[in-house]
């Protein structure tokens, strides 16, 4: 549900305009940049081990309530105020719109790939769905030496991930051929759909041991048969972008690999265009608004 007026925005990358009496991280004028969660309770376990984002009384950036009983609201505004430990700086050396869909799209793929000790090179990962989350997770695993198969409904985007995107191979679901020879042969799968879709012929495709990692937020019910799990030791499991400590490493490791992602930088006054092209799929792989060019005052 949201809260009229709701000005949205997570993913903010901008200059520090002023700083509270007691910020020591950051100074007037830094580049720095923020995601979807601004705030928690800071004594929680996920609090206390570097999870905030796990915090069962995190704030949301927008369409939520500040312990002061303000609204929330996200990036596409003027000015946003964050606390100190939501903030991270952005390298020198990142463009701050290549940086802003870094900051929920590419902590969203390299957290679990950490978190899950899938990060050494050499492993086989499948990306089911090339969309913002999914072109992200082809580069960083990429960017970490994993041989890539892209997994999609349709033949449409198989020049972009294999040419553009630098993916090793390009699967379709409804090819019952392809699909059975690719059994057994992945280590783990980036789930990034976000509409209701059957587990099993994905689940078919892991190794032993293998993960199918859920990131696409979806509001029913999904099933699998319990043998399709046990039979191989597999697990379906999720993952929530990632932490502030886990934001740094990633923007770190985008900068020193050279990864970039593919964006299209719109104003404000074009957001009603891209919102109508976004329901047809119409984007590689974000649009980003530039805010202050929109010249909003």
């Amino acid at each position: 549900m949201s809260h009229y007026p709701m000005v949205p925005g997570h993913e903010v990358v901008g200059e520090v305009l002023e700083v509270g009496s007691e910020v020591t991280k950051y100074r007037v004028g830094d580049r720095v940049g923020t995601g979807i969660v601004v705030g928690c309770c800071r004594s929680c376990s996920p609090c206390n081990s570097d999870q905030e984002q796990y915090c069962n009384k995190k704030i949301w950036n927008y369409n939520d309530v500040y312990t002061d009983g303000k609204p929330t609201q996200g990036g596409f505004a003027g000015e946003i105020v964050v606390g100190e430990r939501f903030v991270v700086k952005i390298p020198d050396g990142l463009e701050s719109e290549q940086a802003a869909p870094l900051m929920c799209a590419g902590v969203t793929v390299y957290s679990p790939l950490v978190r899950f000790g899938l990060k050494q090179s050499g492993l086989r990962g499948g990306i089911l769905g090339l969309g913002g989350v999914g072109h992200m997770g082809v580069k960083i695993a990429k960017a970490m030496g994993h041989h890539v198969t892209v997994i999609s409904s349709s033949d449409k985007k198989r020049t972009e991930a294999l040419e553009h995107l630098g993916a090793d191979a390009y699967l379709v679901s409804s090819d019952e051929n392809g699909m059975k020879e690719a059994t057994d042969s992945l280590d783990y799968i980036f789930d990034t759909i976000p509409v209701v879709h059957p587990l099993e012929p994905y689940l078919a495709l892991l190794k032993l041991d293998g993960k199918l990692i859920l990131t696409g937020v979806i509001n029913a019910p999904l099933q699998f048969i319990s043998p399709m799990v046990m039979l191989g030791r597999k697990s379906i499991t999720g993952s929530f972008i990632g932490s502030m400590k886990e934001t740094e490493e990633m923007l770190e490791f985008c900068k020193e690999k050279g990864l970039t992602s593919q964006i299209e930088v719109i104003k404000m006054d074009y957001v009603n265009t891209a919102l109508e092209r976004l329901e047809k799929n119409d984007v590689r792989y974000r649009f980003v608004v530039d805010v202050v060019g929109s010249k909003l005052d």
